[in-house]
């Protein structure tokens, strides 16, 4: 229900500001607006079509890994903190191994793995779903929020897209792309604990007891271990380290599953096979749900609705005597709610406009590796399952959204400004 109402806004204002535009004499803006429309549905069947050979080759592993026990044996070693999050997910499900390897891919900046992980995990949620038809279960919102606001140690687009346009603005070697690894690590790490205490607080989940706490404390100072290891060096070899290592364990993952099959006799081609046909179905019933959501943001981008939420903000800032060096950012984090691609490209003529060095610039930067394309995210996720009513998934996702930009911001003002 509540992306239904969502849609309708997004699309309703988006019309009803362009009709406003018309009467006061633009008349081109109900073209703009028609083009939008059309962009946007073009774009979420080509997103669609992009997936479908993704998720053919990661569900064919997951098979792979499955028949092998892989998938279970991954899964016992996340129970600890697993069991934790998601109560209704037996010890040892299929579902743990999928989540615990999305969860891995997120952290090592593997879009294109991570993706159909999830989309896998998601389907073996759906397994265990015992809500009514077409209605998210508990573990299901979980997963899906914490997507939203998915914990990332090294942005390796965003200091690659950073790189770019220092080249082009002819800065030397004394640029460092990757001075805001540590930034957006902070900036989404808060994110991400604001989405699970969230979702854990109306789920009544008991997070607070002593071995929770003792897990999530040991997650923490692995964490720190490793950010400490990466502060020691040169951020540009931090990067290349970080992204190298990513890629080297979702390669080590394949061969293993594949060994492991072939150690066990299993048929490792025929299960592959199978497992891929199933590829292209999620990818087709994935298309309405894309479709639907990238054209009413279209409609309102095109419309001039975000740069009218902007500007309010920015009177609101003013208005109280704070500092409004990040509002040139700000369009970033609002915009990647709605649009990776839309938000990807504010952040480039952020970089533009202000130097790809400026505190905006960088701000920029941070806001769009710390922050998920949250209603991308919920219709690709739930639409792959046939989930239509997402109960308190919406209202999560924006508030951790809406939590990472300020955490993004501040950690700005703290570390660059």
């Amino acid at each position: 229900m509540a992306m239904n109402w969502v849609w309708v806004g997004l699309l309703a204002v988006g019309i009803a500001t362009a009709a406003v535009r018309a009467a006061l004499g633009e008349a081109d803006i109900f073209g703009a607006l028609l083009k939008a429309l059309f962009d946007g549905a073009r774009s979420g069947f080509e997103i669609s079509l992009g997936l479908a050979g993704i998720m053919a080759l990661w569900l064919g592993l997951m098979r792979v890994g499955e028949a092998a026990g892989m998938v279970q044996w991954l899964a016992r070693l996340a129970s600890p903190l697993l069991v934790r999050l998601f109560p209704g997910v037996p010890a040892g499900h299929p579902a743990q191994g999928a989540m615990t390897m999305n969860v891995s891919a997120n952290l090592l900046g593997l879009d294109n793995a991570a993706t159909p992980m999830g989309l896998a995990a998601m389907r073996e949620l759906q397994t265990l779903n015992r809500e009514s038809e077409g209605t998210a279960s508990d573990a299901q919102i979980m997963f899906v929020v914490m997507n939203t606001a998915g914990l990332t140690l090294i942005p390796t687009s965003v200091i690659a897209m950073r790189q770019s346009v220092a080249v082009q603005q002819g800065l030397g070697a004394g640029f460092n792309a990757a001075d805001i690894f540590l930034p957006t690590l902070l900036a989404t790490a808060i994110s991400l604990l604001s989405a699970v205490l969230a979702v854990a607080w109306l789920q009544r989940l008991p997070l607070l007891r002593p071995r929770a706490l003792l897990v999530l404390a040991a997650i923490a100072a692995l964490l720190a271990g490793v950010l400490a290891l990466l502060a020691r060096m040169p951020a540009e070899q931090a990067a290349r380290i970080t992204g190298s290592v990513g890629a080297a364990a979702i390669l080590a993952v394949v061969l293993m599953f594949v060994l492991a099959g072939a150690w066990r006799r299993i048929n490792v081609y025929d299960a592959f096979v199978e497992g891929a046909k199933d590829g292209f179905g999620v990818a087709v019933q994935i298309i309405p749900y894309l479709v639907a959501i990238l054209a009413a943001i279209g409609v309102f981008r095109a419309a001039g609705c975000m740069d009218a939420i902007l500007a309010v903000v920015g009177r609101g800032v003013a208005a109280l005597g704070l500092d409004t060096g990040f509002l040139p950012a700000l369009p970033v984090g609002l915009m990647k709610v709605l649009s990776g691609s839309g938000a990807r490209a504010l952040m480039v003529d952020v970089m533009q406009a202000h130097g790809v060095d400026s505190f905006p610039a960088r701000l920029a930067a941070i806001i769009q590796g710390s922050t998920e394309t949250t209603f991308y995210v919920l219709a690709v996720y739930f639409g792959s399952v046939g989930v239509k009513n997402t109960r308190h998934a919406l209202a999560c996702a924006l508030l951790a959204d809406a939590v990472g930009v300020l955490a993004a911001i501040g950690v700005g003002y703290a570390l660059l400004r």
